[in-house]
């Protein structure tokens, strides 16, 4: 059986799926959240059955641990689906890491280097590949890099307007994030639709709590909404997206806002939450739908953002698009925020059919009209299994 064990793990929480390479189906998949201070809560799912528990976990080692505590105690057994490989999720690759690689402790080190480009999400992610590197020591573990589709970028997209010095000296440009999703969903929309990866040019719409786009044209990504973080381009659960940077300026010089607040300000206090009060958008579209006039105003900045990224990305593709594939929790459930970002735009040959984007399912699927030029499509994203397929990919492992 040629096992591959999938860990992300994330600034306070660490996802686990045990993945049948061979089949490509997921065996068993866990989660540890709020690793720190107070109580966490541990969920393992395996065999049709969800096994909860609520504990202290103070450290991504202990959260390690308890992953493999509950394939001990509810299955599968890792002594009899023992993993060929582990693979790790890892936000930024800055201009390093090109594609998945093998981790050694260079690689370590590297990753350790680029923290300050992404301080939440590479610290962690390097907590989870240590971790795993202690417990399996005699199978390979590869590094999956947010970052590494999006290198393909061109410089008149990916550069910023500033001192060239500054810039390299301070490795400042796009680097994007959600890269894997957006692969494995660019890929997936092909095949749905009949054209060749190679030959495709899709835009892909990643929304979530953390949202960004990204125009994949022949299997490449040629333009993506993040920036050098994943502050950038769209407004998210908590976040601002684009800015004035001038409005930072302005908080300092009048109201005394420091550096630590600003971030605070723009990473977890801003997006929906900081304009409707809530971050989920299923709240903000049932308010919305009441009349609730922050709720409404709040959607439309949302769904605007949106369609200006859309027009953009239209034009990036030159020769056409042949799809938009929505994707993540708001993308593939919300079927207000699709209908309203896509309204009207019939003329560009984009034409929602209101009764498929209606329709609730957790399969792949068209919502467009037969008439519509550009296919519109909902494709669920499975990030663990491109990284299971980019780890036995690297190592050159065959499914046996």
């Amino acid at each position: 059986m040629s096992v591959v064990l999938v860990v992300n793990s994330g600034s306070s929480s660490l996802k686990y799926q045990l993945i049948d390479m061979r089949t490509e189906e997921k065996l068993a998949s866990g989660l540890v959240e709020r690793i720190g201070p107070g109580v966490g809560i541990s969920t393992h799912k395996y065999d049709k059955e969800c096994h909860e528990q609520r504990l202290e976990v103070s450290s991504h080692d202990e959260a390690f641990q308890l992953m493999l505590q509950n394939f001990e105690q509810h299955g599968p057994s890792l002594e009899t689906h023992y993993p060929v490989a582990v693979g790790h999720r890892v936000v930024q690759g800055g201009r390093r890491f090109f594609g998945p690689t093998i981790v050694d402790d260079t690689v370590e080190n590297d990753i350790e280097e680029l923290i300050p480009l992404a301080p939440l999400h590479n610290q962690a992610n390097l907590a989870g590949v240590r971790a795993a590197r202690k417990v399996f020591t005699d199978i390979p573990h590869v590094t999956v890099f947010d970052t590494a589709f999006h290198t393909t970028i061109p410089d008149a997209a990916s550069r910023y307007a500033i001192d060239r010095d500054v810039a390299e000296t301070y490795r400042i440009r796009k680097y994007g994030a959600h890269g894997t999703s957006h692969k494995y969903v660019a890929a997936e929309a092909a095949e749905l639709i009949g054209v060749p990866f190679s030959e495709a040019k899709t835009i892909v719409m990643h929304i979530g709590n953390g949202a960004s786009m990204c125009a994949v044209d022949g299997g490449v990504s040629v333009e993506t909404s993040m920036g050098m973080t994943p502050l950038e381009g769209l407004v998210m659960g908590t976040r601002s997206g684009d800015l004035d940077p001038a409005v930072l300026f302005h908080l300092h010089r009048k109201a005394g806002f420091s550096v630590d607040d600003l971030d605070d300000l723009l990473n977890r206090k801003s997006g929906l939450l900081g304009m409707t009060g809530t971050n989920d958008m299923r709240d903000v579209t049932e308010r919305a739908e009441r009349g609730d006039v922050e709720a409404e105003e709040g959607l439309a900045v949302y769904v605007h953002r949106m369609r200006h990224y859309l027009g953009a990305y239209l034009m990036a593709l030159q020769g056409g698009t042949h799809a938009i594939a929505w994707t993540a929790g708001v993308g593939e459930h919300s079927a207000v925020v699709r209908r309203r970002t896509l309204e009207g735009l019939e003329w560009l040959g984009i034409e929602l059919d209101d009764e498929l984007n209606e329709t609730h399912s957790d399969e792949a699927r068209v919502i467009s009209t037969p008439n519509s030029r550009i296919q519109v499509l909902v494709v669920p994203t499975n990030e663990e299994l491109e990284i299971a397929r980019q780890t036995l990919e690297v190592t050159g492992l065959q499914p046996a």
